[in-house]
C-alpha cells in the first residue's frame, strides 16, 4: 500500500469509527460526549444512561482501537478470595511477570462469589490496565463485553467453571493429581480410602474427585459414596469433616484431601481422637503448600504449581494486550502436577 493509500485508508477508518459514536449517541439520545465518558469509564453518568449506551455500543460491536487505548502501567489480578497461603503462590507469579515488564499488580477480592460485581468493571474499565487475570472466578456476558470494548484482554487462572472455548485460561492436570494421589495410597495397600473435596461448583474440585473414583475402579475397589465429603478448600471444612469421617465405626485408613489445608484440617481431627499420622492414618493433599513441608509429619501431597500458574497467565494477558501475532485468541493450557511422597503415608496397620 502506498503512503497516500495508507493515510486515505486511516482516515476512513477513523471516519466510520465516528459515525458509528456518532450513531450511538443519537440512538442514546445523548451527545457524543457522554458516549466518550461512558467508553472512558466516567463516573458522572446516570447508571440508566451507562447501560443504556453499553448496551448499543455492545449491538454496534464497538471497539476502540488498540491506538487509543492507552493503558495504564497495571494488570488486575481478581481473587474469589484472599486468605490464604495458596493465594500468596499466585500473587508471587503474577508479580514475577509485572515485575520484569515495569508494571504494577491491583489485588481484587470478590468474597467468595464466583463474578465480580458490575461495579467492579467499571472500575477496571476506568483504569484501562493492561489486562485482567480472574482467580477461580469468571465474568458474565456483559462484563467481557465492557472488557472486549476496552481492549482489555483478561485470562482466566484455575476457572471455577467451564470459561468457554473463546476465554483464554491456565488450569493444571487435577484430574491426572487426584488419579496419582489415589493410586499412590492404592499400591500402599489400602482399600477404604476417604475423600474430602472442595466446593463442587468449581472445576479442579470436581475434577479431583473424578481422578480419585477412577483410581479405585482401575483397582477393582468400590466407591463408596459416604466416604466422599464436600468442604470448601479451607482447614475448617477438613477438620469438621475429617471428624465426621474418623468417627465411623468403618473408618478410612487413608483420605485424600482436596487441597493441603484441609489435609492440615484433618490432621487436626486424627490429633482430637488420638489417631496417629500415618501409622493409623494415611493423608495426601494437593498444591504443596510451603506449609507441607513444615508440618509433622511432612505431607505427602500433589505439587499444583501454582507459582508457574500465574506466570503464565500474566505472560499471556501480557501478550494478548501486546496484540502479538502469536498470542492465540484463546487457549487453554494446563500444566503437570506431580505426587510428592514424604511421611504422611504408609502401609494400612496390620488389623
Amino acid at each position: 500500500m502506498t503512503a497516500p493509500e495508507s493515510a486515505e485508508a486511516h482516515t476512513a477508518a477513523r471516519s466510520a469509527q465516528t459515525a458509528t459514536l456518532a450513531e450511538i449517541a443519537r440512538e442514546a439520545g445523548v451527545s457524543a460526549p457522554t458516549v466518550s465518558k461512558v467508553l472512558n469509564g466516567r463516573a458522572d453518568v446516570a447508571p440508566g444512561t451507562r447501560m443504556r449506551v453499553e448496551e448499543l455500543l455492545r449491538a454496534h460491536g464497538y471497539r476502540r482501537r488498540r491506538a487509543e487505548a492507552t493503558r495504564s502501567p497495571l494488570i488486575d489480578l481478581v481473587f474469589h478470595e484472599l486468605e490464604s497461603a495458596w493465594a500468596l503462590e499466585v500473587i508471587r507469579g503474577v508479580e514475577n511477570v509485572a515485575r520484569d515488564a515495569g508494571l504494577s499488580v491491583v489485588l481484587s477480592e470478590i468474597a467468595g462469589r464466583l463474578t465480580p460485581g458490575r461495579t467492579w468493571a467499571d472500575q477496571v474499565a476506568a483504569r484501562r490496565p493492561h489486562g485482567v487475570i480472574l482467580v477461580l472466578s469468571e465474568l458474565d456476558e456483559s462484563q467481557r463485553a465492557l472488557l472486549t470494548s476496552r481492549s482489555i484482554p483478561f485470562v482466566v487462572m484455575d476457572p471455577a467453571g467451564d470459561p468457554g472455548s473463546d476465554v483464554p485460561s491456565i488450569g493444571a492436570t487435577n484430574w491426572q493429581g487426584g488419579l496419582a494421589a489415589t493410586r499412590h495410597l492404592v499400591e500402599l495397600g489400602h482399600t477404604r480410602i476417604g475423600a474430602i473435596s472442595g466446593p463442587l461448583r468449581m472445576m479442579c474440585s470436581r475434577a479431583r474427585v473424578d481422578g480419585y473414583r477412577a483410581a479405585l475402579e482401575t483397582a477393582e475397589l468400590p466407591v463408596d459414596p459416604s466416604l466422599v465429603v464436600t468442604g470448601d478448600f479451607h482447614h475448617e471444612a477438613g477438620y469438621r469433616l475429617g471428624l465426621e469421617l474418623l468417627r465411623r465405626p468403618d473408618r478410612p485408613t487413608a483420605v485424600f484431601a482436596g487441597n493441603d489445608l484441609q489435609a492440615l484440617g484433618l490432621y487436626e481431627a486424627a490429633r482430637e481422637l488420638g489417631l496417629r499420622v500415618p501409622e493409623d492414618l494415611s493423608v495426601v493433599g494437593f498444591d504443596d503448600l510451603p506449609v507441607a513441608r513444615w508440618v509433622g509429619p511432612p505431607l505427602t501431597t500433589v505439587r499444583q504449581p501454582l507459582t508457574e500458574m500465574a506466570e503464565a497467565a500474566a505472560r499471556l494477558v501480557l501478550e494478548l494486550a501486546r496484540g502479538d501475532a502469536g498470542a492465540p485468541a484463546a487457549t487453554r493450557v494446563e500444566l503437570a502436577t506431580s505426587l510428592v511422597v514424604r511421611s504422611s503415608t504408609a502401609a494400612p496397620a496390620a488389623v
